[in-house]
C-alpha cells in the first residue's frame, strides 16, 4: 500500500494504524486528545488544553526530549514546520521513529492539513469539530471592521506580520492585520508604530509573551489594548469553533 505523505510531501510509512501517538504541537495536541484521546501518549510543556490532558510530557517544541519520545515507542510523531525544528524532525525519523510534519499558514491550510491528519496519519474518520469549523469559517470573509496589531512580544516588541496563520485567520473574521504588508512574518517593532492612531485595537495574547493586565497595556497611549486568549488566534484545532464566536464578536464592535 502507497504511504500517506504529510504536508511536506514526505512518506511516512506507518505499518499499522497508530496507537501511540506524541505530539509535539499543542493545538495538534488538544485535536487529538479531543477525538482520538486513546492513541495520546506524549505532548509538551506548552500542550495545556484540555486541562486534565495526563500524559508524559517530552519537553518543548523547541528542544524536545527525543530519548524520552524514543523510550515511549509512538506509532507516530506529530510536528509542524514553523513551530518544532528540522533537525529534531531529521534525527527522530534516523531513529526509526515516523514523524507527520504539518504546515499551516492559512486557514484554508489549516482544515485540509487537520482532515489529512485524521484520516491519512491516523486512519479516521474526519472529526465532527472540524466538519463544524469547516462550515462556520466557510464563505468569503467579510468587510473588514477594524484595523488591529497582534504583538508576539516585548522588550523588543514583535508583532504578527505577513502570511501566517493568526493574520489570516483575523482576516477571515473582518479584522485587518496593520502589519500584513511587512517583508518579515514575525518582524520586531517599535513600540510608537504599534501605538497608532489608525490601529483601532492592540491584541495582545497570552502567549507567546505571556501578557497580563499589569504587562502589556500600559505601554501603550494612543491605540486601545484586550487581551485575548492565544489559543484561539494562533491555534488550529476544536479552539476553532470558539475563534469565530470570539473574533466576529470583537469585529462587530467596530
Amino acid at each position: 500500500m502507497t504511504p500517506p505523505r504529510d504536508d511536506m510531501g514526505t512518506a511516512v510509512h506507518l505499518p499499522r494504524r497508530p496507537r501511540r501517538v506524541v505530539s509535539l504541537v499543542p493545538s495538534l495536541t488538544e485535536a487529538v486528545a479531543r477525538t482520538r484521546p486513546d492513541v495520546l501518549v506524549g505532548a509538551t510543556d506548552w500542550c495545556t488544553h484540555p486541562g486534565d490532558l495526563d500524559v508524559t510530557r517530552v519537553r518543548g517544541t523547541k528542544n524536545p526530549d527525543r530519548g524520552a519520545i524514543s523510550r515511549l515507542r509512538p506509532d507516530l510523531v506529530i510536528a509542524n514546520k514553523e513551530e518544532n525544528r528540522e533537525l529534531d524532525v531529521t534525527r527522530l525519523r534516523a531513529a526509526g521513529v515516523p514523524v507527520w510534519v504539518t504546515v499551516v499558514e492559512t486557514l484554508p491550510q489549516a482544515l485540509a492539513s487537520l482532515d489529512r491528519l485524521f484520516t491519512r496519519a491516523l486512519g479516521g474518520p474526519v472529526p465532527d469539530w472540524l466538519d463544524e469549523a469547516r462550515a462556520l469559517w466557510a464563505g468569503p470573509p467579510p468587510d473588514v471592521a477594524a484595523t488591529v496589531a497582534v504583538p508576539i512580544w516585548r522588550d523588543p516588541w514583535m508583532v504578527v506580520g505577513r502570511s501566517t496563520f493568526t493574520g489570516d485567520l483575523l482576516r477571515r473574521a473582518g479584522l485587518a492585520n496593520a502589519f500584513a504588508a511587512h517583508a518579515d512574518r514575525y518582524p520586531h517593532m517599535a513600540l510608537e508604530r504599534i501605538d497608532r492612531p489608525d490601529v483601532d485595537v492592540v491584541l495582545l495574547p497570552d502567549e507567546p509573551y505571556a501578557f497580563g493586565e499589569r504587562d502589556g497595556p500600559e505601554a501603550f497611549r494612543t491605540a486601545p489594548t484586550r487581551l485575548v486568549s492565544g489559543r484561539l488566534i494562533t491555534w488550529y484545532g476544536p479552539s476553532l469553533l470558539e475563534a469565530h464566536a470570539v473574533l466576529r464578536e470583537l469585529a462587530g464592535r467596530y
